[in-house]
């Protein structure tokens, strides 16, 4: 699981970063303050299995039942206008985006951002036009990655020494599109019945925005809600889209990691543990405020709306002794998983080791206790013990 983190220059982005990983990257207001990608690990907080069970457990990544499930997320170079032809670091951006299952574009929804990054008064950038730019750049580039083979491509298909599914898959396999994706896809753009030799620029540029929807999603982080005075004009924007305070975030994370606070990230409150000074408590007071506008700094939740939402993952927890909910060493509920909806009890077995898949025989559902066969289907929140005929090696 790889979250890719978008956005031109001064909105937030690295902040944003910082906050979710609690890391610390050079932050600034000028274009390019990230050159290198960050990689990062951050979670993602669902419901632990321990409170459909009622028992209590003593790790890290429950904290009172809220569960912490660790995923990768990367900040990459800022985005410019004309990024696909190579301007401002363009290809690098989009190669490193390549890597990521979804996309969450962080845009300064107050509008104190021009185009290029640069600071203007607040208002007078319309952040639609972001939105819009960054769309456009990806749909940009997947269309020259289809052009720049569309003749190669027809004379294949004349030639009969490939389909159009075929060679259209072969020409995205760097960003892991599959055969029956492009096969959904030509019928979703109406385009499965019209001879490739007839498709006009706009029939492939509209397939092309079809396959970058759903294979490179995008979630909105309407960051600077705090500072926007219509935030109404989060509801032209078309794709999902969660508000934020990445700042707000970041000041609560550190707070709670210097004891100053009692918090988990994503609650809509906090409460402050120890005597803090005269500065600090204004900078948390500053934060109930933007709580009470926008409900939660939206960090949290951006990145959850991100998987659970735009990426429809669920959790499942594997376990080795079903009767303990113990691992090997008597860790009570010591994993979770994330997988996509509709993954098998054999999908999971693949994802704790190929041997365990390899020689799958049966899992158990330890909620109901009840067998089931390696093509059942699991449900978020499912706790599952696999039994196979090979060991974990």
């Amino acid at each position: 699981m790889l979250i890719g983190l978008l956005g031109k220059a001064n909105v937030g982005k690295s902040t944003f970063f910082s906050a979710a990983t609690e890391t610390a990257v050079p932050i600034g207001n000028y274009p390019f303050t990230t050159i290198e990608p960050n990689i990062g690990v951050t979670y993602v907080r669902t419901a632990c299995a321990c409170k459909h069970f009622g028992i209590p457990h003593d790790i890290p990544l429950c904290i009172n039942g809220v569960r912490l499930v660790p995923v990768k997320i990367i900040d990459v170079a800022g985005l410019v206008p004309g990024a696909h032809e190579g301007k401002g670091l363009g290809n690098k951006f989009l190669d490193d985006a390549r890597q990521a299952e979804v996309l969450i574009h962080v845009v300064d929804i107050a509008g104190t951002t021009d185009i290029q990054g640069q600071p203007v008064p607040a208002g007078t950038h319309n952040p639609l036009e972001d939105v819009e730019f960054v769309e456009g750049e990806f749909d940009q580039w997947f269309k020259q990655i289809l052009e720049r083979e569309w003749q190669k491509l027809l004379r294949e298909i004349t030639q009969k020494t490939a389909t159009l599914i075929e060679g259209i898959t072969k020409r995205f396999s760097g960003l892991g599109v599959k055969e029956f994706l492009v096969s959904e896809v030509l019928k979703e753009s109406e385009l499965v019945t019209k001879k490739p030799s007839e498709w006009t620029d706009s029939d492939i540029l509209h397939f092309v925005t079809v396959l970058r929807k759903k294979t490179k999603p995008i979630l909105v982080a309407a960051n600077k809600a705090d500072l926007c005075k219509d935030l109404s004009i989060t509801q032209k924007i078309k794709n999902h889209v969660v508000m934020c305070s990445a700042e707000s975030e970041l000041l609560l994370r550190k707070a709670s990691k210097a004891k100053l606070i009692q918090y988990v990230p994503g609650d809509d409150h906090f409460e402050i543990d120890s005597q803090v000074n005269t500065q600090q408590k204004q900078a948390l007071d500053l934060v109930k405020n933007v709580m009470g506008k926008i409900r939660t700094t939206g960090v949290q939740e951006a990145l959850n709306h991100a998987v659970f939402n735009v990426l429809r993952f669920i959790t499942v927890f594997p376990v080795e002794d079903e009767t303990k909910l113990t691992n090997k060493d008597g860790v009570i509920l010591p994993d979770a998983r994330l997988l996509p909806a509709g993954s098998s009890a054999r999908d999971l077995a693949a994802t704790i080791h190929a041997d365990l898949a390899k020689g799958f025989l049966f899992a158990m559902d330890v909620k109901t206790k009840q067998r089931i066969s390696a093509e059942h289907q699991l449900k978020d929140g499912d706790v599952i013990k696999i039994v196979s005929s090979m060991s974990r090696g």
